[in-house]
């Protein structure tokens, strides 16, 4: 491999919505930076298998469904 192409990879800290801080490595940030997640594994429907609803942040789920509302859904 060649040298001094790659970029640092090290250990950062993931702040998970419910609080938990996971270390993770990443090429983000460095070497002890925090990045808090919005949505993560522990909230999103994608991991939780649907069951829980999406937070509507700024109102585009309320603005879809006042739109559509009169087709029956």
């Amino acid at each position: 491999m060649k040298k001094d192409i790659h970029p640092d990879y090290h250990f950062i800290d993931i702040k998970m919505t419910n609080g938990d801080i996971v270390k993770m490595r990443s090429t983000w940030g460095k070497e002890g930076d925090q990045m808090a997640l919005d949505i993560d594994p522990s909230a999103h429907p994608a991991w939780t298998g649907g069951n829980t609803r999406l937070m509507d942040t700024g109102g585009r789920v309320s603005k879809f469904k006042a739109k559509y509302e009169g087709l029956g859904f």
